[in-house]
């Protein structure tokens, strides 16, 4: 009987438009046996989304409304326990625009050689078959519960300037209707960004930097272990090579 595959649970966070899927996606094409979970798969059907207590518009920002919490640890726990993906999850991400920004082929290629070594390696010694669930959010370390799930917390800082560009160049979001396989096209209201969004996420995120300065302060410790990629003053090929590295070394040490 072959042992059950051991799940690497690897946390891709960041604000909005700050390029977790664009990381993720990568990372998917150099890691064997992998999977992209979409954070924003797990918000509340539209009905459900609370109203702006100030702004009477319906907020997907604001962290304790924003995500459905018991259903995402659930399907985490669930992913961990059995190295399979749930048979009725449906994810909307591939409706959402995407901009490309292309990795290397041989940087690419360098690190599916370290990873299948690794896997080799691992195999040779007997060890169980190694799945990753590359796990992307906005809202990501958040929820103590969910930090918990991951094996490896990865973050992605980029300026408040660049962000709100980037949401404004945006032409909507699909939102996670699991009932609908063409989900929910949302498109931001006037001053959304400067009254919602960004205040929601700063307020999600101060605990996790020092003196809740998420724009250049140091991680507080909340999330262990969190690899802080500064992506703008990086590469697409340094960032995945921070990425990779974390990964190979938690996936040497299992």
């Amino acid at each position: 009987m072959s042992k059950k595959p051991r799940v690497i649970l690897v946390g891709i966070g960041g604000a909005t438009c700050s390029g977790k899927t664009t990381l993720a996606k990568h990372l998917k094409r150099i890691l064997p046996n992998s999977v992209i979970i979409h954070q924003d798969d797990f918000a509340p059907p539209q009905e459900l989304v609370p109203m702006h207590p100030v702004y009477n518009v319906q907020d997907w920002d604001a962290a304790p409304g924003a995500i459905a919490w018991p259903r995402m640890v659930s399907f985490l726990r669930h992913v961990k326990e059995t190295g399979e993906l749930p048979a009725d999850h449906r994810s909307h991400d591939h409706l959402n625009e995407q901009k490309d920004i292309p990795l290397a082929p041989s940087e690419r290629e360098r690190w599916i050689g370290v990873v299948a070594r690794l896997m080799d390696a691992r195999a040779a010694a007997g060890g169980e078959e190694i799945v990753f669930g590359l796990v992307d959010g906005f809202l990501l370390y958040w929820s103590a519960e969910v930090i918990e799930q991951l094996d490896v917390r990865i973050y992605l800082r980029v300026p408040h300037d660049v962000l709100r560009q980037r949401r404004q160049e945006r032409h909507g979001y699909h939102t996670a209707v699991q009932s609908d396989p063409e989900g929910t096209l949302w498109r931001d209201p006037p001053h959304y960004w400067e009254q919602i969004v960004y205040p929601a996420f700063v307020d999600a995120h101060a605990a996790v930097f020092e003196g809740g300065d998420v724009e250049a302060g140091a991680p507080s410790g909340k999330v262990a272990g969190l690899v802080l990629l500064e992506s703008l003053s990086m590469s697409m090929e340094d960032a995945v090579s921070r990425s990779c590295e974390a990964i190979c070394a938690f996936a040497e040490d299992v």
